[in-house]
């Protein structure tokens, strides 16, 4: 009984450590951009929008194919006054009731209507692509959106590996301090020294973890992962190295901006609508076939020669010559509309420019920083090597030592954090290309 009740102790302290392995999850920075982009809710919306642009171009194009209709309508007539005379000729008697039975069917065609069909069917077209650029544009965001939370955890847990070596290292130095004490060699305050530095190292990953928490919250969320996902990233590799010249990206851009397609696009699209503009003083031209049916007799099924069923076939012409004098503001209005949207486009073009050129040089910037880092950590490392000779031989002081440790583990943390913003440097830079989600 002793024996069971021990492996169920064992089996409820292992519990939780089983809980909290189902809620891990190990994502590359890849996965994590595949898992938003599946999960995300803004590109589901992106999606329903491409679907009713396809749906109203189907719509557009139905309004190409013939109409036709089709009705019978039955009618029962009371006459209570049935005799007629005029002047003085023999009365004219009516039935006292009647039923008649009358149908008819139609079919039209528009043979030609100035082409406004055909340039509607353009204009539908041209705004259905309009709609795949806006699901390509919220495709990028969403990928940087999670790029960016994604380097986010990750300069936080690589802040948080750097302070568990500090207070790994701080803990040997209290212990050298309070060995000194003990044999005299340093003061009680030197020991009081290394606590507080401890205190203060243990404050600072405190405020890492509460901010590791909130990131892996925001980054669950984008993810679509259950909240209670604890998200275990692999360090993000990246070519650190800027080969092409800022132009080379600004022609990516020119050519791979969702924004500058949507005004090409627009363009198009004023340009069809001078057309159909212009087609409002052109002829129309329709065909038809009607087929009557008249049954005045009242029977439903009447006997032979006793009921009508004429056809009829005809053509109509029209041309509505006044829009040749009243369509021509019409026109200029849509020609200054299409110019708008040219001025937009180039406006737009100057400020792809000027953001592609911003982020190049920060990227570079990024770079040298890493470069100019990494010596300053093998000066620190130099130095701290050196105070802490000098400290066990009693040379130098415990703040001497303090100061140059904490000094070594700063220029790592501004180490592993130059290194995060370059990456995240590089995927804004790709982003401004218009490029990011190709990745």
């Amino acid at each position: 009984m002793i024996h069971k009740t021990i492996k169920l102790s064992g089996l409820v302290l292992l519990l939780p450590g089983l809980l909290y392995a189902q809620n891990v999850k190990k994502l590359s920075l890849s996965e994590a951009v595949q898992l938003g982009i599946e999960n995300s809710k803004n590109l589901k919306l992106s999606q329903n929008k491409i679907d009713e642009a396809n749906a109203q171009l189907s719509i557009v194009k139905d309004n190409a194919l013939p109409t036709a209709k089709a009705s019978f309508m039955y009618n029962h007539a009371e006459i209570p006054t049935n005799k007629l005379s005029l002047a003085g000729a023999d009365p004219l008697t009516l039935p006292k009731r009647a039923d008649a039975f009358v149908g008819t069917a139609a079919v039209e065609e528009l043979v030609y209507g100035g082409g406004k069909l055909k340039y509607a069917q353009e204009t539908t077209r041209l705004l259905t692509q309009v709609a795949l650029l806006d699901a390509d544009k919220n495709k990028d965001e969403v990928s940087y959106a999670v790029i960016n939370t994604y380097y986010a955890l990750f300069k936080v847990m690589q802040s948080k590996k750097v302070i568990a070596q500090n207070l790994e290292s701080i803990a040997s130095q209290l212990k050298q301090a309070q060995r000194f004490f003990e044999q005299g060699i340093v003061t009680k305050n030197d020991v009081l020294r290394f606590q507080l530095q401890q205190a203060n190292v243990s404050l600072t990953d405190l405020e890492a973890e509460s901010n590791r928490k909130i990131i892996n919250y925001d980054l669950d969320v984008l993810l679509g992962l259950p909240e209670n996902t604890e998200i275990e990233i692999t360090e993000p590799t990246n070519d650190l190295k800027i080969t092409e010249p800022v132009s080379t990206y600004i022609d990516m851009a020119m050519a791979n901006r969702q924004e500058l397609k949507q005004l090409e696009i627009q363009d198009k699209v004023a340009g069809v609508n001078i057309k159909s503009v212009k087609a409002n003083t052109l002829p129309t031209v329709g065909v038809g076939a009607n087929l009557y049916y008249i049954n005045p007799n009242g029977s439903f099924i009447p006997s032979t020669n006793e009921y009508l069923m004429p056809v009829t076939v005809g053509a109509t012409v029209s041309w509505n010559f006044g829009n040749l004098w009243t369509n021509k503001h019409k026109v200029s209005e849509s020609k200054v509309q299409q110019k708008g949207i040219v001025i937009q486009k180039d406006i737009l073009s100057d400020q792809v420019k000027t953001e592609i050129n911003s982020n190049y040089q920060k990227y570079a910037l990024a770079i040298s920083k890493i470069k100019v880092l990494q010596t300053s950590i093998e000066q620190a490392t130099e130095n701290d090597k050196l105070l802490a000779s000098k400290y066990k031989n009693n040379v130098a002081s415990a703040i001497d030592r303090i100061d140059a440790e904490t000094l070594l583990y700063q220029s790592k943390i501004n180490l592993e954090l130059a290194k995060a913003d370059a990456g995240l440097a590089y995927y804004t830079l790709l982003k401004s290309t218009g490029k990011i989600s190709q990745q």
